[in-house]
């Protein structure tokens, strides 16, 4: 097995070189770049074509995702599909992933039911080179930020969502050496709140949450536009 192993915290010595979505995604299946894999079911590496305009990034996959190997296929998904449609933005143009390819949880006392955990800092630098590789590959003109990990794993670990939400930003390059040079094309990100957030919101304050997410991606498309 390549790599440092899973003690390591490092995705990197996993990921071919030269190699295209297809093979990025085969190759994923066997990453132990940290100790995330050793309980989730599969790795959930991110869907669309490599022509996609706009990549849509969230956290890391969640109980659905994890038995389906699909990202963003449980409510939350629902959510973010709902929700870009009302944006402006065809769900079926985008390219989907995560930050971070392997769920992370705890089980519920007693039973079989299967917690979200945040991942940890370390967890997201880790899988880093996967999300780097995709966004080289397909060089989308805008990237959403969905939530808080997504950020820091995009723009650093001082990112704050509620502070740099619904403004375009300049998408950083890919290997996180700095900031993209806007005189060669470089694309954009808009930071939101991740679609789970609406979920989890109360009655009275869900429509808000909702309609502010609406309106982050609204952003994303007027940029889509030019």
């Amino acid at each position: 097995m390549p790599g440092p192993g899973p003690e390591g915290y490092d995705a990197g010595p996993f990921v071919p070189e030269k190699a295209d979505l297809r093979r990025l995604r085969e190759a994923a299946a066997g990453c132990r770049g940290c100790p995330l894999y050793r309980d989730a079911t599969q790795t959930v590496f991110g869907t669309g074509e490599a022509s996609a305009r706009v990549v849509l990034v969230g956290e890391q996959p969640g109980d659905q995702e994890d038995r389906q190997g699909e990202p963003f296929v449980g409510p939350a998904g629902g959510v973010l599909k709902r929700a870009l449609a009302e944006a402006g933005i065809d769900p079926a143009e985008a390219y989907v992933t995560n930050a971070v390819k392997h769920f992370k949880f705890e089980r519920q006392e007693r039973g079989k039911r299967r917690i979200h955990k945040t991942p940890g800092l370390r967890e997201i630098s880790a899988c880093k080179p996967w999300l780097a590789s995709e966004l080289r590959l397909i060089d989308p003109e805008v990237v959403v930020a969905l939530g808080a990990t997504a950020g820091k794993s995009l723009l650093g670990p001082s990112f704050r969502v509620t502070q740099q939400r619904g403004v375009p930003l300049l998408l950083p390059a890919p290997d996180g050496t700095g900031e993209g040079d806007e005189s060669e094309g470089a694309g954009a990100l808009v930071a939101t709140i991740h679609p789970s957030a609406v979920l989890r919101a109360d009655a009275a304050a869900r429509a808000e949450a909702y309609a502010g997410l609406v309106s982050d991606l609204g952003v994303a498309a007027r940029l889509l536009r030019g």
